[in-house]
């Protein structure tokens, strides 16, 4: 597993020196950052750090609704030359927030016609798409992508490698629980992992719910190779408290005269 760091949550009311905060990232053991403003891109790379994600359109405008594919569709390709241009390896996708009657079958039918051209264009770019679950509960009241079956049926309507469920562990804790149940049954969906403390969007610590070094260890298990994104503001330290949850996933040393 590699990780990386959202840029929002661990500068978020900080006053930071983001050369500094990037370095010092790096040095922790972060191996790429998420969603940085294009200005630092230069500056992660000589901090050794990898360009992960990059935001494709506003969430609460997306692909669940046809009147909104033609110019959702010319911002998410522009968003993904850009991408792949700067070196991104990811472009975050969104169902929206529900509209009309808020009927799921026809907002599935609708993200899978509007994302089809989009994912084509991400695949020959070499660049995936990511469509990212959210909570309704607490961060995005009204959103539809909010339980891994919706998206799952997305993701499997379009049928393209291209495009991979971001897998937010804060979000679905407060949605649905049951997460090592949920990524096992999905797992071949995930192409990514975002971490957080539930339920208040926290540091990884004993002050939430979330088993995130049982997390861990089931990813290991399943193979899973993609990135694990820590987007959670930190309480205290932002380095430290880094540095702690890259120690939750990181691979256990060998026990003492192991093969």
């Amino acid at each position: 597993m590699r990780q990386s760091f959202a840029w929002w949550s661990f500068t978020l009311g900080r006053d930071i020196d983001p050369q500094a905060l990037l370095r010092e990232a790096a040095a922790a053991g972060a191996q790429g950052v998420e969603m940085l403003p294009q200005p630092l891109w230069p500056v992660a790379r000589d901090a050794g750090l990898s360009l992960v994600t990059l935001t494709g359109h506003k969430l609460e405008q997306g692909f669940n609704d046809p009147s909104r594919h033609a110019a959702l569709r010319d911002e998410v390709r522009r968003n993904i030359d850009a991408a792949a241009e700067g070196g991104v390896e990811a472009v975050i996708v969104f169902s929206g927030d529900r509209f009309g009657d808020g009927a799921d079958e026809p907002a599935i039918a609708a993200c899978i016609e509007g994302l089809g051209p989009v994912v084509a264009h991400a695949k020959s770019a070499g660049v995936r798409l990511l469509l990212e679950l959210l909570n309704s509960k607490v961060d995005h009241p009204g959103h539809q992508c909010d339980r891994t079956d919706f998206g799952a049926r997305i993701v499997r309507g379009v049928g393209s490698p291209a495009l991979r469920l971001l897998y937010d562990g804060y979000h679905m804790q407060l949605m649905e629980g049951d997460l090592s149940r949920t990524i096992e049954a999905n797992f071949d969906l995930i192409g990514h992992v975002h971490t957080a403390g539930a339920p208040g969007r926290r540091d990884l610590d004993n002050r939430q719910e979330i088993n995130w070094p049982a997390i861990a260890g089931l990813l290991r298990h399943l193979g899973y190779q993609q990135w694990v994104g820590h987007e959670f503001v930190p309480r205290g330290e932002p380095v430290a408290a880094l540095r702690s949850a890259i120690n939750q996933f990181a691979d256990p040393a060998p026990a003492r005269g192991a093969a």
